[in-house]
């Protein structure tokens, strides 16, 4: 069964998450504040969180910050207020995976949280295109999906699974002009119209890890008007 962590100081959320939760076949904890949220996804294992972005003690934000830089790769969705955009942004930048906006339904959450697990269960387990015994090597750049690592000149990189599959999408299609809503589609999973930015957020995060001047890339690329390109290095 899997487990998920819920995170609200409302209580109505938190029983009414649980409940829906529960019918679905999961297992459900907890908490109502920021510290003790974060110490309950270092102490157990959890395939997903709910992280409502406005917490007492510690907001989620700061939440978020905590569990990546104590390499906690659990899939994190951020619960914002529509008045929250910077925020919302903010915490998708640090490593959230999704965010969903209040009000929103039961039948939402369940949507969006089963649509990240089986993204995190596909790229874990060689689905979804990859090709467990494939090595990809372009440039300097070597990704192994076996292990789901990535390394630049010989150093390991360290990438969220949002990452990792992004990457992924755009190294097997080299040099093709590729729209934002094209990506959404490929990487994402399901429709997220209008949500743009988040492709440009992650493509400026993979920017800062893999590129030697994140300002002039070489790989990542911006093809201004339609999207990004992957520039596969030139041989002689």
């Amino acid at each position: 069964m899997q487990r998920v962590l819920v995170v609200d100081d409302e209580p109505a959320i938190v029983t009414l998450l649980t409940y829906n939760l529960e019918k679905a076949n999961f297992e459900v904890d907890s908490a109502v504040n920021g510290p003790d949220a974060a110490s309950l996804a270092v102490k157990k294992h959890y395939d997903a969180i709910l992280l409502d972005l406005m917490l007492p003690g510690m907001d989620g934000v700061e939440v978020t910050k905590k569990l990546r830089q104590e390499k906690i790769d659990t899939p994190i969705l951020m619960i914002t207020a529509k008045t929250d955009e910077f925020d919302k942004v903010f915490g998708l930048e640090l490593g959230a995976d999704d965010y969903i906006t209040k009000p929103f339904s039961p039948r939402e959450v369940l949507a969006r949280l089963k649509a990240v697990l089986r993204r995190t269960q596909s790229n874990a387990g060689g689905e979804n295109g990859f090709d467990e015994n494939q090595q990809l090597h372009i440039g300097n750049i070597l990704i192994d999906q076996s292990t789901v690592s990535v390394t630049v000149d010989g150093r390991k990189v360290k990438l969220t699974p949002k990452e990792f599959e992004l990457l992924v999408y755009l190294v097997k299609r080299p040099n093709q002009v590729l729209k934002r809503d094209q990506m959404l589609e490929g990487v994402w999973g399901f429709d997220y119209a209008g949500q743009t930015r988040m492709v440009d957020i992650h493509i400026s995060h993979l920017r800062d890890k893999i590129e030697v001047d994140p300002k002039h890339p070489v790989y990542l690329k911006t093809v201004r008007g339609f999207g990004y390109r992957f520039e596969a290095p030139q041989h002689d």
